[in-house]
């Protein structure tokens, strides 16, 4: 009420002065907010017009491949440069094996990370075990690659192989997986290196998460006589599993588009084999191998044609992946 009255008692000019610096202020606070709006959108819809901009090249720059071999480029296994037949089934097959046992190494591996330094290291490991893990993160492709050339290959050649052709080979359903020339250089290398390559990601994630759960639920479940395994099974993950779900699919997209690494050990042979001790190759090492060697429009198109079926392989697999966690938020709000 007393302000009621002083502003009653100021001259009409004054208070004629205080409604037009209120509005003036208004209108720039409205400006300023619509300004700030327009920046922010704009910025997302250029990551649109950037990732549309790049399908579209590569889909323009392979329109000769595609026309030339149509629907065989997809499931076609022949690679002859000489004769200027190319398919890109092999390299499809390929990105896809070595990606599916780096996730079936990388996965178990990191939850036990996350789970150690969350749940059973004590403290003063934690950090230093922790700042490792994200040390490995930091660690060129190409290194890894040399890594696995002069110290893995060798190691699966001479111990690992020899024993999975020998043992696991005659397996009647499994064993065709495991047998051929212990050479080291193949898939199954290919894919050991990958899985160490995204452990990192993986676990640094889940351990993020895993931090994230709230404290009084951890102790209410260890109040009614949970070992610590079931409060991780049955408290941690449930509450975490979509954040886990996207940190696993974000090593994937990772392990999809791995370039130098696999070029070193995968063997760059465009055979088709069941074997995982097979030479074979992928969409990203054939391209790295081969584009300064492309002589004709026909090849180089083929090899556009494959940066952007990696493109649509990638898209489909975050795509599935943004499916499975829209389920399991809906899951979780009923």
């Amino acid at each position: 009420m007393a302000n009621n009255h002083l502003a009653a008692d100021l001259p009409v000019s004054s208070q004629k002065n205080t409604a037009g610096m209120r509005s003036r202020h208004s209108w720039k606070d409205v400006a300023a907010d619509k300004a700030f709006n327009w920046s922010i959108a704009a910025a997302a819809f250029f990551v649109l017009i950037l990732l549309s901009g790049a399908a579209l090249s590569m889909l323009w720059g392979g329109r000769l491949a595609f026309e030339t071999f149509g629907w065989r480029f997809f499931y076609g296994t022949e690679w002859d440069a000489v004769g200027k037949k190319f398919a890109a089934l092999v390299p499809i097959y390929g990105t896809l094996v070595t990606s599916i046992i780096a996730i079936l190494i990388a996965v178990p591996v990191s939850f036990g990370i996350a789970f150690f330094l969350t749940e059973v290291a004590p403290r003063w490991m934690r950090g230093p075990v922790a700042s490792a893990i994200e040390l490995l993160a930091g660690i060129p492709s190409i290194i890894y690659g040399m890594w696995g050339l002069f110290v893995f290959v060798p190691f699966m050649s001479d111990n690992v192989e020899p024993w999975l052709d020998s043992n696991i080979g005659p397996l009647p359903v499994i064993g065709p997986l495991f047998q051929g020339a212990p050479m080291g250089i193949g898939m199954l290398t290919t894919g050991i290196i990958l899985g160490i390559m995204i452990i990192p990601f993986i676990s640094s994630v889940m351990r993020d998460v895993f931090t994230l759960v709230p404290v009084t639920l951890k102790h209410s479940a260890y109040a009614l006589g949970c070992t610590t395994w079931e409060v991780v099974w049955d408290v941690v993950l449930p509450y975490t599993r979509t954040a886990v779900v996207g940190g696993i699919m974000l090593g994937l997209g990772r392990a999809l588009g791995e370039t130098m690494a696999v070029t070193f050990v995968l063997g760059n042979a465009h055979n088709l084999s069941v074997s995982l001790l097979e030479p074979g190759n992928s969409i990203a090492a054939a391209i790295a191998n081969e584009f300064t060697e492309a002589d004709s429009d026909i090849y180089l198109s083929s090899l556009i044609a494959l940066g952007f079926l990696l493109f649509i392989v990638t898209f489909i697999v975050l795509a599935a992946a943004k499916l499975m966690l829209r389920r399991l938020e809906r899951q979780k709000g009923a």
